[in-house]
Protein backbone atom coordinates (compact mmCIF):
# COMPACT_ATOMS: atom_id res chain seq x y z
CA UNK A 1 0.00 0.00 0.00
CA UNK A 2 2.75 2.40 0.55
CA UNK A 3 4.55 1.16 -1.86
CA UNK A 4 1.67 2.43 -4.54
CA UNK A 5 0.94 5.64 -2.81
CA UNK A 6 4.64 6.20 -3.44
CA UNK A 7 4.68 5.10 -6.53
CA UNK A 8 2.01 7.42 -7.87
CA UNK A 9 3.18 10.64 -6.05
CA UNK A 10 6.56 10.13 -7.94
CA UNK A 11 5.17 9.33 -11.07
CA UNK A 12 2.86 12.56 -10.78
CA UNK A 13 6.00 14.64 -10.14
CA UNK A 14 7.99 13.18 -13.00
CA UNK A 15 4.90 14.17 -15.14
CA UNK A 16 4.62 17.72 -13.86
CA UNK A 17 9.01 17.93 -14.15
CA UNK A 18 8.74 16.65 -17.71
CA UNK A 19 5.58 18.40 -18.60
CA UNK A 20 7.45 21.69 -17.34
CA UNK A 21 10.59 21.00 -19.43
CA UNK A 22 9.08 20.34 -22.69
CA UNK A 23 7.00 23.69 -22.20
CA UNK A 24 10.16 25.09 -21.67
CA UNK A 25 12.22 23.91 -24.00
CA UNK A 26 9.73 23.18 -26.95
CA UNK A 27 8.15 26.56 -26.83
CA UNK A 28 10.58 28.57 -27.00
CA UNK A 29 12.41 26.90 -29.56
CA UNK A 30 11.00 29.32 -32.82
CA UNK A 31 11.25 31.70 -30.18
CA UNK A 32 15.03 31.61 -29.48
CA UNK A 33 15.59 31.69 -33.83
CA UNK A 34 15.73 35.31 -34.66
CA UNK A 35 17.19 37.48 -37.46
CA UNK A 36 18.67 40.70 -36.28
CA UNK A 37 19.74 43.35 -38.06
CA UNK A 38 21.65 46.96 -36.22
CA UNK A 39 20.19 50.66 -37.30
CA UNK A 40 21.48 52.41 -39.95
CA UNK A 41 21.46 55.47 -41.50
CA UNK A 42 19.82 55.60 -45.09
CA UNK A 43 18.69 58.13 -47.75
CA UNK A 44 14.64 57.31 -48.12
CA UNK A 45 12.45 58.33 -50.49
CA UNK A 46 8.82 57.61 -50.39
CA UNK A 47 7.49 56.93 -53.90
CA UNK A 48 3.71 56.37 -54.43
CA UNK A 49 3.72 53.49 -57.45
CA UNK A 50 1.24 53.58 -60.13
CA UNK A 51 0.61 52.42 -63.60
CA UNK A 52 -1.02 54.22 -66.63
CA UNK A 53 -0.81 54.61 -70.44
CA UNK A 54 1.85 57.05 -72.40
CA UNK A 55 -0.53 59.73 -74.16
CA UNK A 56 0.30 63.18 -75.74
CA UNK A 57 0.05 66.02 -73.81
CA UNK A 58 -1.40 68.06 -76.76
CA UNK A 59 -3.95 66.06 -79.16
CA UNK A 60 -6.77 67.35 -81.02
CA UNK A 61 -9.60 65.86 -82.41
CA UNK A 62 -10.55 66.99 -86.40
CA UNK A 63 -14.11 66.71 -86.66
CA UNK A 64 -16.24 67.33 -89.58
CA UNK A 65 -18.44 70.86 -88.39
CA UNK A 66 -20.70 70.17 -91.64
CA UNK A 67 -21.92 67.09 -93.52
CA UNK A 68 -20.30 66.14 -96.71
CA UNK A 69 -18.28 63.31 -98.57
CA UNK A 70 -15.01 63.46 -98.31
CA UNK A 71 -13.66 64.49 -101.79
CA UNK A 72 -9.61 64.88 -100.36
CA UNK A 73 -7.79 63.45 -97.56
CA UNK A 74 -3.90 64.01 -98.50
CA UNK A 75 -2.16 62.80 -95.48
CA UNK A 76 -1.87 59.07 -93.55
CA UNK A 77 -1.92 58.25 -90.31
CA UNK A 78 1.85 59.16 -88.81
CA UNK A 79 2.53 61.86 -91.33
CA UNK A 80 4.17 64.73 -89.90
CA UNK A 81 2.17 68.18 -90.41
CA UNK A 82 2.34 71.83 -90.04
CA UNK A 83 -0.47 74.06 -88.52
CA UNK A 84 -2.34 75.58 -92.00
CA UNK A 85 -2.08 72.40 -93.97
CA UNK A 86 -5.16 70.96 -95.57
CA UNK A 87 -6.03 67.89 -93.91
CA UNK A 88 -9.45 66.80 -94.90
CA UNK A 89 -11.52 68.46 -98.22
CA UNK A 90 -15.86 67.90 -97.88
CA UNK A 91 -17.57 68.16 -101.22
CA UNK A 92 -18.42 71.88 -100.93
CA UNK A 93 -21.03 71.88 -104.05
CA UNK A 94 -24.07 71.91 -101.90
CA UNK A 95 -22.34 74.58 -99.76
CA UNK A 96 -20.74 76.48 -102.79
CA UNK A 97 -24.55 76.52 -104.27
CA UNK A 98 -26.17 77.86 -100.96
CA UNK A 99 -23.75 80.53 -100.97
CA UNK A 100 -24.60 81.53 -104.47
CA UNK A 101 -28.39 82.02 -103.03
CA UNK A 102 -27.26 84.16 -100.52
CA UNK A 103 -25.46 86.03 -102.27
CA UNK A 104 -28.26 86.51 -104.69
CA UNK A 105 -30.68 87.26 -102.09
CA UNK A 106 -28.38 89.95 -100.19
CA UNK A 107 -28.72 91.67 -104.38
CA UNK A 108 -32.32 91.85 -104.31
CA UNK A 109 -32.42 92.88 -100.94
CA UNK A 110 -30.33 95.96 -101.98
CA UNK A 111 -31.90 96.67 -104.88
CA UNK A 112 -35.29 96.60 -102.52
CA UNK A 113 -33.81 99.69 -100.15
CA UNK A 114 -32.68 101.48 -103.85
CA UNK A 115 -36.44 101.06 -104.03
CA UNK A 116 -37.36 102.53 -100.84
CA UNK A 117 -35.19 104.80 -101.04
CA UNK A 118 -36.57 106.38 -104.43
CA UNK A 119 -40.42 105.98 -103.30
CA UNK A 120 -39.50 108.31 -99.94
CA UNK A 121 -38.01 110.76 -102.17
CA UNK A 122 -41.65 110.91 -104.49
CA UNK A 123 -43.10 110.64 -100.77
CA UNK A 124 -41.58 113.36 -99.50
CA UNK A 125 -42.58 115.72 -102.80
CA UNK A 126 -45.79 115.01 -102.70
CA UNK A 127 -45.51 115.82 -99.13
CA UNK A 128 -44.45 119.32 -99.50
CA UNK A 129 -46.89 119.95 -102.14
CA UNK A 130 -49.59 118.90 -100.05
CA UNK A 131 -48.19 120.79 -96.63
CA UNK A 132 -47.91 123.75 -99.00
CA UNK A 133 -51.38 123.99 -100.15
CA UNK A 134 -52.89 122.78 -96.72
CA UNK A 135 -51.29 126.35 -95.98
CA UNK A 136 -52.94 128.30 -98.63
CA UNK A 137 -56.24 126.40 -98.10
CA UNK A 138 -56.45 127.72 -94.56
CA UNK A 139 -55.33 131.21 -95.36
CA UNK A 140 -58.73 131.27 -98.11
CA UNK A 141 -61.04 129.76 -95.55
CA UNK A 142 -60.15 132.31 -93.05
CA UNK A 143 -60.40 134.70 -95.16
CA UNK A 144 -64.02 133.22 -96.57
CA UNK A 145 -62.59 132.72 -100.42
CA UNK A 146 -62.90 128.49 -100.65
CA UNK A 147 -65.73 126.43 -99.08
CA UNK A 148 -65.69 124.37 -96.51
CA UNK A 149 -65.77 121.61 -98.46
CA UNK A 150 -62.74 122.63 -99.80
CA UNK A 151 -61.31 122.73 -97.03
CA UNK A 152 -61.94 119.26 -95.66
CA UNK A 153 -60.03 117.89 -98.76
CA UNK A 154 -56.94 120.18 -98.28
CA UNK A 155 -57.18 118.56 -94.96
CA UNK A 156 -57.17 115.12 -95.56
CA UNK A 157 -54.83 115.34 -99.04
CA UNK A 158 -52.06 116.82 -96.70
CA UNK A 159 -52.60 114.03 -93.59
CA UNK A 160 -52.73 111.21 -96.52
CA UNK A 161 -49.18 112.60 -97.99
CA UNK A 162 -47.65 112.49 -94.58
CA UNK A 163 -48.50 108.84 -93.84
CA UNK A 164 -47.64 108.23 -97.00
CA UNK A 165 -43.92 109.41 -96.39
CA UNK A 166 -43.85 107.58 -93.08
CA UNK A 167 -45.09 104.38 -95.20
CA UNK A 168 -41.63 105.54 -97.08
CA UNK A 169 -39.59 105.66 -94.22
CA UNK A 170 -40.20 102.39 -92.81
CA UNK A 171 -40.03 100.37 -96.05
CA UNK A 172 -36.33 102.04 -96.24
CA UNK A 173 -35.97 100.71 -92.38
CA UNK A 174 -37.43 97.15 -93.83
CA UNK A 175 -35.46 97.08 -96.63
CA UNK A 176 -32.07 97.59 -93.88
CA UNK A 177 -33.20 95.17 -92.11
CA UNK A 178 -33.58 92.85 -94.86
CA UNK A 179 -30.15 93.61 -96.32
CA UNK A 180 -28.75 92.94 -92.44
CA UNK A 181 -30.41 89.62 -92.50
CA UNK A 182 -29.47 88.71 -96.32
CA UNK A 183 -25.75 89.23 -95.50
CA UNK A 184 -25.84 87.38 -92.74
CA UNK A 185 -26.94 84.42 -94.28
CA UNK A 186 -24.14 84.97 -96.50
CA UNK A 187 -21.94 84.87 -94.17
CA UNK A 188 -23.48 81.56 -93.09
CA UNK A 189 -22.93 80.12 -96.25
CA UNK A 190 -19.63 81.28 -96.46
CA UNK A 191 -18.36 80.11 -93.03
CA UNK A 192 -20.14 76.78 -94.05
CA UNK A 193 -17.93 76.79 -97.43
CA UNK A 194 -14.82 77.31 -95.64
CA UNK A 195 -15.85 74.40 -93.04
CA UNK A 196 -15.53 71.78 -95.84
CA UNK A 197 -11.93 72.35 -96.14
CA UNK A 198 -9.96 71.45 -92.66
CA UNK A 199 -6.62 72.46 -91.86
CA UNK A 200 -4.03 71.62 -89.24
CA UNK A 201 -5.03 73.78 -86.28
CA UNK A 202 -1.39 73.05 -84.56
CA UNK A 203 1.77 71.44 -86.02
CA UNK A 204 2.17 67.47 -85.01
CA UNK A 205 1.66 64.06 -86.22
CA UNK A 206 -1.47 62.31 -87.22
CA UNK A 207 -1.68 59.41 -84.70
CA UNK A 208 -4.81 58.38 -85.99
CA UNK A 209 -7.05 58.49 -89.21
CA UNK A 210 -10.96 57.48 -88.72
CA UNK A 211 -12.64 58.08 -92.13
CA UNK A 212 -11.12 57.28 -95.58
CA UNK A 213 -11.86 59.37 -98.94
CA UNK A 214 -15.56 58.63 -100.00
CA UNK A 215 -17.24 57.90 -96.91
CA UNK A 216 -19.65 61.00 -95.37
CA UNK A 217 -19.60 62.40 -92.69
CA UNK A 218 -21.66 64.22 -90.39
CA UNK A 219 -21.47 67.56 -88.41
CA UNK A 220 -23.17 70.77 -87.77
CA UNK A 221 -21.92 74.22 -86.58
CA UNK A 222 -23.66 73.15 -83.05
CA UNK A 223 -22.52 69.76 -81.69
CA UNK A 224 -19.20 68.21 -82.47
CA UNK A 225 -19.56 66.32 -85.33
CA UNK A 226 -17.60 62.80 -86.42
CA UNK A 227 -14.01 62.90 -85.50
CA UNK A 228 -12.32 62.18 -89.12
CA UNK A 229 -8.79 62.06 -88.10
CA UNK A 230 -6.04 63.31 -84.61
CA UNK A 231 -3.18 65.40 -84.50
CA UNK A 232 -0.68 65.39 -81.59
CA UNK A 233 2.02 67.13 -81.01
CA UNK A 234 4.46 63.69 -79.53
CA UNK A 235 7.65 66.44 -78.29
CA UNK A 236 5.10 66.53 -75.29
CA UNK A 237 4.32 63.70 -73.81
CA UNK A 238 2.55 62.48 -70.55
CA UNK A 239 1.78 59.13 -68.71
CA UNK A 240 -2.25 59.14 -67.36
CA UNK A 241 -1.69 57.20 -64.52
CA UNK A 242 -5.02 55.88 -61.86
CA UNK A 243 -3.66 56.56 -58.12
CA UNK A 244 -5.59 55.17 -55.13
CA UNK A 245 -7.36 57.39 -52.87
CA UNK A 246 -4.87 56.05 -50.04
CA UNK A 247 -2.01 57.74 -52.03
CA UNK A 248 -3.68 60.58 -53.35
CA UNK A 249 -3.32 62.92 -50.20
CA UNK A 250 0.66 62.34 -50.43
CA UNK A 251 0.33 63.69 -54.17
CA UNK A 252 1.70 67.19 -54.70
CA UNK A 253 1.89 69.32 -57.97
CA UNK A 254 5.33 69.29 -59.45
CA UNK A 255 6.29 66.20 -57.65
CA UNK A 256 9.21 64.27 -59.34
CA UNK A 257 8.88 61.03 -61.17
CA UNK A 258 10.73 57.94 -62.26
CA UNK A 259 9.09 56.31 -65.39
CA UNK A 260 9.86 52.84 -66.76
CA UNK A 261 8.29 52.09 -70.05
CA UNK A 262 7.69 48.37 -70.81
CA UNK A 263 8.77 48.97 -74.60
CA UNK A 264 12.28 50.00 -73.21
CA UNK A 265 13.85 47.52 -70.98
CA UNK A 266 16.42 49.21 -68.34
CA UNK A 267 15.25 52.29 -68.96
CA UNK A 268 14.51 55.41 -66.46
CA UNK A 269 12.90 58.15 -67.61
CA UNK A 270 12.08 61.26 -65.30
CA UNK A 271 9.28 63.25 -64.95
CA UNK A 272 6.89 65.27 -63.13
CA UNK A 273 3.17 65.64 -62.09
CA UNK A 274 1.62 68.42 -63.70
CA UNK A 275 -2.18 67.25 -63.32
CA UNK A 276 -4.12 65.78 -59.98
CA UNK A 277 -7.82 64.78 -60.51
CA UNK A 278 -10.18 66.36 -58.25
CA UNK A 279 -12.67 63.89 -58.68
CA UNK A 280 -12.61 60.41 -58.29
CA UNK A 281 -12.72 58.21 -61.90
CA UNK A 282 -15.41 56.41 -60.69
CA UNK A 283 -17.64 59.33 -60.76
CA UNK A 284 -21.35 59.39 -62.97
CA UNK A 285 -23.67 61.58 -63.96
CA UNK A 286 -26.04 60.27 -61.08
CA UNK A 287 -23.40 59.89 -58.42
CA UNK A 288 -20.61 57.40 -57.63
CA UNK A 289 -20.47 53.93 -58.09
CA UNK A 290 -19.91 52.24 -54.97
CA UNK A 291 -18.47 48.72 -56.51
CA UNK A 292 -15.74 50.36 -58.02
CA UNK A 293 -12.05 51.17 -56.57
CA UNK A 294 -12.10 54.80 -55.97
CA UNK A 295 -9.11 56.02 -58.18
CA UNK A 296 -7.99 59.37 -59.54
CA UNK A 297 -6.23 60.65 -62.57
CA UNK A 298 -2.68 61.91 -62.09
CA UNK A 299 -0.65 63.15 -65.75
CA UNK A 300 3.07 62.79 -65.65
CA UNK A 301 4.96 64.52 -67.97
CA UNK A 302 7.89 63.28 -69.61
CA UNK A 303 10.99 65.52 -69.60
CA UNK A 304 12.35 65.26 -73.04
CA UNK A 305 16.09 65.75 -71.88
CA UNK A 306 15.66 62.46 -70.39
CA UNK A 307 15.01 60.03 -73.44
CA UNK A 308 17.08 62.91 -75.60
CA UNK A 309 19.90 59.76 -76.28
CA UNK A 310 16.88 57.65 -77.80
CA UNK A 311 16.28 60.88 -80.54
CA UNK A 312 19.68 59.68 -81.97
CA UNK A 313 19.22 56.20 -82.49
CA UNK A 314 15.41 56.87 -83.99
CA UNK A 315 15.08 58.50 -87.62
CA UNK A 316 11.99 60.96 -88.50
CA UNK A 317 10.60 60.99 -85.01
CA UNK A 318 9.60 63.28 -82.57
CA UNK A 319 9.35 61.05 -79.60
CA UNK A 320 10.41 57.74 -78.79
CA UNK A 321 6.99 56.83 -77.46
CA UNK A 322 3.46 55.81 -79.11
CA UNK A 323 0.51 57.05 -77.75
CA UNK A 324 -1.35 53.71 -76.06
CA UNK A 325 2.76 52.58 -74.20
CA UNK A 326 2.15 50.75 -70.80
CA UNK A 327 4.45 52.60 -68.29
CA UNK A 328 5.11 52.00 -64.40
CA UNK A 329 5.46 55.65 -62.60
CA UNK A 330 6.69 56.14 -58.96
CA UNK A 331 6.07 59.07 -58.11
CA UNK A 332 8.57 60.65 -55.32
CA UNK A 333 6.43 62.61 -52.73
CA UNK A 334 8.54 63.33 -49.91
CA UNK A 335 12.34 62.08 -48.66
CA UNK A 336 14.67 62.24 -46.11
CA UNK A 337 18.14 62.20 -46.14
CA UNK A 338 20.50 60.60 -43.60
CA UNK A 339 17.51 59.33 -41.72
CA UNK A 340 17.96 56.69 -38.87
CA UNK A 341 16.14 53.23 -40.07
CA UNK A 342 15.29 50.16 -39.63
CA UNK A 343 13.51 47.51 -42.00
CA UNK A 344 9.77 47.89 -42.00
CA UNK A 345 9.20 44.38 -41.33
CA UNK A 346 11.52 45.27 -37.60
CA UNK A 347 8.16 47.54 -36.36
CA UNK A 348 5.38 46.39 -34.72
CA UNK A 349 2.84 46.92 -32.23
CA UNK A 350 2.41 45.73 -28.64
CA UNK A 351 -0.44 46.94 -25.98
CA UNK A 352 0.68 49.29 -23.97
CA UNK A 353 0.30 50.27 -19.94
CA UNK A 354 -2.67 52.32 -20.67
CA UNK A 355 -4.63 49.52 -22.98
CA UNK A 356 -3.77 51.08 -26.23
CA UNK A 357 -1.51 49.89 -29.15
CA UNK A 358 1.62 51.64 -29.72
CA UNK A 359 4.40 51.34 -32.41
CA UNK A 360 7.97 49.88 -31.05
CA UNK A 361 10.64 47.41 -32.07
CA UNK A 362 12.56 44.89 -29.96
CA UNK A 363 16.11 45.66 -29.68
CA UNK A 364 18.44 42.97 -28.94
CA UNK A 365 20.46 43.73 -25.51
CA UNK A 366 23.94 42.26 -24.56
CA UNK A 367 22.49 40.04 -22.38
CA UNK A 368 20.52 37.81 -25.47
CA UNK A 369 17.51 38.97 -23.87
CA UNK A 370 15.27 41.76 -26.27
CA UNK A 371 13.85 44.65 -24.74
CA UNK A 372 10.58 46.32 -25.93
CA UNK A 373 11.32 50.17 -27.21
CA UNK A 374 8.50 52.29 -28.14
CA UNK A 375 9.49 54.56 -31.41
CA UNK A 376 8.07 57.15 -33.60
CA UNK A 377 8.35 56.66 -37.30
CA UNK A 378 8.47 58.62 -40.36
CA UNK A 379 8.38 57.95 -44.04
CA UNK A 380 9.48 54.97 -45.60
CA UNK A 381 10.18 53.98 -49.14
CA UNK A 382 10.25 49.67 -50.08
CA UNK A 383 12.48 48.65 -47.13
CA UNK A 384 13.39 50.75 -44.82
CA UNK A 385 11.35 52.95 -42.57
CA UNK A 386 12.71 56.38 -40.69
CA UNK A 387 12.39 56.15 -36.88
CA UNK A 388 12.15 59.97 -35.66
CA UNK A 389 12.45 58.91 -31.71
CA UNK A 390 13.48 56.06 -29.78
CA UNK A 391 16.71 54.53 -31.48
CA UNK A 392 20.52 55.18 -32.65
CA UNK A 393 22.92 53.37 -34.38
CA UNK A 394 24.43 51.93 -31.55
CA UNK A 395 21.16 49.58 -31.27
CA UNK A 396 20.18 46.16 -33.12
CA UNK A 397 17.01 45.21 -33.56
CA UNK A 398 14.57 42.16 -33.76
CA UNK A 399 13.66 41.53 -37.77
CA UNK A 400 12.08 38.25 -37.74
CA UNK A 401 10.45 35.51 -38.07
CA UNK A 402 7.51 37.82 -38.75
CA UNK A 403 5.58 36.00 -36.20
CA UNK A 404 8.15 36.11 -33.83
CA UNK A 405 8.39 39.80 -34.01
CA UNK A 406 4.46 40.61 -34.76
CA UNK A 407 2.82 37.99 -31.77
CA UNK A 408 4.95 35.72 -29.83
CA UNK A 409 7.81 37.77 -28.68
CA UNK A 410 8.06 39.61 -25.55
CA UNK A 411 9.71 41.83 -23.46
CA UNK A 412 12.48 40.27 -21.55
CA UNK A 413 12.63 37.21 -23.52
CA UNK A 414 15.60 35.27 -23.43
CA UNK A 415 16.63 34.58 -27.87
CA UNK A 416 19.45 33.62 -30.24
CA UNK A 417 20.20 34.58 -32.93
CA UNK A 418 19.62 32.93 -36.39
CA UNK A 419 23.02 31.60 -37.23
CA UNK A 420 22.53 32.41 -41.08
CA UNK A 421 21.62 35.96 -39.98
CA UNK A 422 24.48 38.09 -38.10
CA UNK A 423 24.23 41.24 -36.72
CA UNK A 424 24.73 43.69 -39.24
CA UNK A 425 28.22 46.46 -39.15
CA UNK A 426 26.91 50.02 -38.68
CA UNK A 427 27.18 51.51 -42.43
Amino acid sequence: MKFTRKFWIISIFAIIVLGAAGKWYGGRETLDQISVEQVVVHDIVERVSASGKIQPETEVNITAEVSGQIVALPVKEGDRVEKGDLLVQINPDLYQAALNRAQAAANSARSSLASAKAQHAQANAQFFAAEKNWQRTQQLFLNNVVSEADYDAGEANFISSEATLNAAKESIRSAEFAISSAEASVQEARDNLGRTTLLAPQSGTVTALIKEVGESVQGNGFTAGEVVMKVSDLSIMEVDVEVNESDIVRVGMHDAAEVEVDAYINETFIGSVTEIGNTALNAGIHGFAMDQVTNFSVKVRLQPESYAELLTTLEDVSSPFRPGMSAKVDILTRSADGAVSVPIQSVTKRESDEGEDELGVFVLERSRQVRWQRVETGIQDNQYIEIQSGLDTTMTVVIGPYQCVSRTLDDGDEVTINSNKKPQDKR
